[in-house]
This record gives structure tokens, C-alpha cells and sequence, in this order.
């Protein structure tokens, strides 16, 4: 008997972030996000030099929790998600823990883009989105296996969504994405008119 089976599952967590600890106020979140980028000197400065378009806090500052109490309490929200996806992901973790490693701000302009890019050294990545305007780019999500396909032809447009070479996921304001940190991704350019796309990114390490 015939039998065709999917094997080696890529899994994505997505979930309203007030759906595990205490909700958090995205119109706060961004004000706090405005006022360290534009405190941040050594920020700005790392993104003008680096041509990075926007504003990312990833190079300069990392004690955002520290900075603005609701940095805390979101990391609280963010340790009970990752924990939930790593109880799926079905992880042995031993007398260890999946801990925070790194958080930054991310303000990508109209026009602005972020190249494909895994996070090395890291277990689970993952963003919560703080403002998604019209026409902001979903999060591209790229198929593993995609660099060994070789001479494999394209697939359907209407293939299966586990079949498909790039997923995009489009996320909402308060939502939260979760990833295993190999699988590469990259954010399209923001096609918003006039406002900026504003997430929140994460790292969680094995420790």
C-alpha cells in the first residue's frame, strides 16, 4: 500500500502576546521605542554606518528591560511563549534552560528592508510586532532544505503551505512570531506609504 508521509517539520509559534502574562499596551510599547531611538547615539550612529536603514538598538544597548518597565514586563510574557513552543518543540532540556539572550528595538521606514539572516548560536528567535501599518512587509520565511533542492522544479504556486519554498507571515500589532534560530528568514521592503514598520526582536540561548 502507497504511503507518503512529511517528515523533518519546520514548526512556527504565533500567538497574541496577552494570550500568556499580562497584556501589554502596544501604543506604550511604541512610544518607548521612539524615545530610546531617539536617545540612542551609539545607535544611530552603528545604523548610519552600517548603512542600516531605520533604527536597531541591537548593536548599541542591551538593557531595554532596565530602561522602561514595560521591556520587563514583556520579557515576562516572552519566557511563558517560548517556554510553551519549546514544550511543542518537545526540547530535552535537561537541568538547563532556554534563557534570554539578546532584545532590540527594530524601525524600519517606508522603503526600508532587513536581508535574509539566521541568528547563530541561538535556540529560538522570535518578534512580537508593535506597529504593522498598511502595506507593511510581512516576515519571509525560507524553506530549509531550499539550498539542497538543485535541480528540483519550482512548485505550484497553490502547492501545500508545508511544500512551498518561502512562507510569508503577516503578523498583527501585540502578536508574537517564535522560530527555531537556524531557519533563515528576511522582512520584504516595507511598502507602507508614511509610517514605520516597529517590532521588537529576541534571542533565547541554551543555559
Amino acid at each position: 500500500m502507497t504511503q507518503i508521509r512529511s517528515l523533518f517539520a519546520t514548526r512556527l509559534y504565533r500567538a497574541s502576546l496577552s494570550e500568556l502574562g499580562d497584556p501589554i499596551d502596544t501604543d506604550e510599547m511604541e512610544a518607548s521605542c521612539y524615545s530610546i531611538a531617539e536617545d540612542d547615539e551609539a545607535g544611530q550612529e552603528w545604523c548610519e554606518n552600517n548603512a542600516y536603514p531605520g533604527y536597531t538598538s541591537y548593536a548599541s544597548l542591551t538593557d531595554l528591560p532596565w530602561r522602561f518597565p514595560i521591556f520587563a514586563d514583556l520579557v515576562k510574557s516572552l519566557d511563558l511563549h517560548v517556554a510553551a513552543f519549546a514544550e511543542d518543540l518537545e526540547f530535552d532540556l535537561g537541568d538547563k534552560a532556554l534563557v534570554l539572550e539578546d532584545l532590540w528595538i527594530n524601525i524600519l521606514p517606508p522603503g526600508g528592508t532587513h536581508s535574509s539572516h539566521i541568528h547563530p548560536h541561538s535556540v529560538i528567535s522570535g518578534t512580537t510586532y508593535v506597529a504593522m501599518p498598511e502595506g507593511a512587509s510581512a516576515l519571509k520565511l525560507e524553506d530549509p532544505r531550499l539550498a539542497m533542492m538543485m535541480a528540483a522544479p519550482t512548485r505550484r504556486k497553490n502547492a501545500r503551505e508545508e511544500l512551498r519554498s518561502f512562507i510569508y507571515e503577516a503578523p498583527k500589532p501585540g502578536d508574537v512570531l517564535l522560530w527555531e534560530s537556524w531557519l533563515r528568514h528576511e522582512v520584504p521592503m516595507n511598502m507602507a506609504e508614511d509610517d514605520n514598520r516597529i517590532s521588537v526582536s529576541f534571542n533565547y540561548k541554551w543555559d
